[in-house]
C-alpha cells in the first residue's frame, strides 16, 4: 500500500464517516473507585469534601521525611509514627520523593492539624492518608484517558523542538528514539528528515502523561524510509517490527547516551586537543554535560573498570567473541558495577565526565571487532529473531489494521483542511 498516494475527497469523506461511526472511540482505562468518604456535596478529585476543608498545597523539599512532613501538618511525633506503621505493606515511606506534590486537608473549624494528606506518588497514582481517629492508607490509580492520535512532523531544527512546534508531545520523540535506537543514529537526524505515527496518548484531566503503544510509524532519514509496526507475540519479547516482520531491536544500540552531539569523529590522523600531536583517535567523542548517563550498547560482561591514565575512568565490555566496547573519561561508575558483572543492553554503566586527558566533559566511545578498532558509526548489527512463522498471519492482520488507521487519519485531516479552506473562502466573499 502506498500511503503517500493522493486521497480523493470522496474517499476521505467515506473513510472519515466510517471512522466517526465506528473507530473514533476514546478508550478509558478502568478507574479505581475512590471511596474515601461518602458525600453528596462537591468533592475534590481525590474524593474529599471541599466545603468542610481548607486545602493547602506543598512539595516535598530537600531534607523532608515522611514523618517530618506529618509533623508540619500538626501531628505529634507519636502520631506520625503510628501513620508510618499503618503504611507497612501499602506505601513505602522511604520513597517520599523530593519535588513531589502533596495536598493537606485542614478542617475549617480547626486549622492547626490536618485530617487528610494526599501525596502525588507519580503521574498515574496518588496516596490518601487518613490522619484522624481511624488511620488509613489508600493507594489510588488516577482515571486515565487513552486516545488514538496521529502526528506528522518534518525536522527543521531538532526532533524535540519540531515536535513541540507542531503541537505534538515530545514524549513521542522519546519513544521513537527508543524504538529506532538500533536503526537510526539520532545524532545524525537532519533537516528534511520526517516521521509520521499513529500512537496512543495517555492523559489525565487534559494533562499529557505518557505515550503508550506506537501502532505504526514511518521515519524517513537520509531519504530512506523505516517503517515500524506494533505486534505482540503470545510468547512475549519484542513488540516492534519492520514491514517484513524483522525485529527493530538489534544486537547493539546506535549510541551509548542520549541528547548530545558528536564533538570528534573516528580518525587515524587527528591532532590531539591537549598534546597537539597527530595521533589516532579510534573512537567517537560525544559532548555531553557531566553526569549524563552512559549505557552499554549491548548485553555483555564487564572486563575492565578502572582508571586508565589518559582515558580516565573507563569501563570495557566484552559483548561476544567478536565485539568489545569501551567508555572513557567517566566521572563515576554505576553503583555496584564490578569486573565480571553481566550487563544488559541499555543498562547504565557510568556517567559522563572529564577524567584523564580531557579538555571538557564528554564520552570517548570505542568499539573493537575481532580486536581491531572500528568506527562505531559504521558498525553493522544484524536483527534479532523475526516474527515466528506461526504468528505471521496475525502480524499481517495487525499491519493491515495499522495501515488503515493511517489512511483514516490522513483522510480526516484532508477533509478538515478542505472544510477550513471552504469556510475561509466563503468568509472572504463580499455579499
Amino acid at each position: 500500500m502506498n500511503l503517500n498516494r493522493t486521497i480523493t475527497p470522496f474517499l476521505c469523506l467515506c473513510i472519515f464517516l466510517a471512522v466517526s461511526c465506528q473507530g473514533g472511540k476514546r478508550v478509558h482505562e478502568k478507574a479505581v473507585p475512590d471511596p474515601v468518604l461518602e458525600v453528596t456535596e462537591q468533592v475534590s478529585e481525590y474524593g474529599l469534601p471541599l466545603s468542610d476543608y481548607e486545602v493547602r498545597e506543598g512539595k516535598v523539599r530537600s531534607g523532608d521525611y515522611f514523618s517530618t512532613v506529618l509533623q508540619k501538618l500538626g501531628l505529634s511525633l507519636k502520631e506520625a509514627y503510628e501513620v508510618s506503621e499503618a503504611c507497612k505493606g501499602i506505601f513505602d515511606v522511604t520513597k517520599f520523593k523530593i519535588g513531589n506534590a502533596y495536598h493537606a486537608y485542614y478542617p475549617k473549624d480547626s486549622l492547626n492539624r490536618a485530617d487528610y494528606l494526599v501525596y502525588e506518588q507519580d503521574s498515574r497514582s496518588y496516596v490518601v492518608f487518613g490522619l484522624r481517629d481511624s488511620l488509613f492508607v489508600q493507594v489510588h490509580e488516577k482515571q486515565m484517558e487513552i486516545t488514538q492520535e496521529y502526528a506528522e512532523v518534518t525536522i527543521r531544527q531538532s526532533l524535540w523542538s519540531d515536535c513541540v512546534n507542531a503541537g505534538v508531545t515530545p514524549l513521542l520523540a522519546i519513544r521513537l528514539s527508543d524504538i529506532y535506537a538500533w536503526t537510526i543514529d539520532f545524532f545524525g537526524v537532519q533537516p528534511g528528515d520526517s516521521f509520521r505515527a499513529v500512537y496512543e496518548l495517555v492523559s489525565h484531566q487534559g494533562e499529557v502523561l505518557d505515550v503508550n503503544r506506537i501502532l505504526y510509524s514511518e521515519f524517513i532519514h537520509n531519504g530512506q524510509s523505516h517503517r515500524c509496526y506494533w505486534f505482540e507475540e503470545e510468547e512475549g519479547g519484542n513488540t516492534y517490527w519492520n514491514e517484513k516482520g524483522e525485529s527493530l531491536r538489534k544486537a547493539f544500540l546506535k549510541a551509548p547516551l542520549n541528547y548530545t552531539r558528536i564533538s570528534s569523529g573516528f580518525s587515524y590522523n587527528r591532532k590531539h586537543p591537549v598534546t597537539r600531536k597527530v595521533q589516532p583517535h579510534t573512537g567517537i567523542d560525544y559532548a555531553a554535560p557531566t553526569g549524563t548517563p552512559v549505557m552499554s550498547i549491548g548485553d555483555g560482561v564487564v572486563v575492565y573498570r578502572a582508571y586508565s591514565g589518559a582515558g580516565g575512568n573507563m569501563v570495557k565490555i566484552k559483548h561476544n567473541s567478536v565485539y568489545t566496547s569501551a567508555y572513557l573519561h567517566l566521572s563515576r561508575y554505576a553503583k555496584g558495577l564490578n569486573v565480571g558483572d553481566r550487563v544488559r543492553q541499555g543498562e547504565v554503566i557510568g556517567y559522563v565526565g572529564s577524567t584523564g586527558r580531557s579538555t571538557g566533559p564528554h564520552l570517548d566511545f570505542r568499539v573493537w571487532k575481532n580486536g581491531t578498532p572500528i568506527n562505531p558509526l559504521k558498525m553493522e548489527s544484524p536483527p534479532t529473531e523475526p516474527v515466528k512463522q506461526e504468528n505471521m498471519e496475525a502480524f499481517e492482520a495487525a499491519k493491515k489494521e495499522a495501515d488503515h488507521a493511517v489512511v483514516a487519519h490522513l483522510a480526516a485531516g484532508y477533509l478538515k483542511q478542505s472544510i477550513d479552506r471552504l469556510t475561509t473562502s466563503q468568509a472572504t466573499v463580499t455579499p
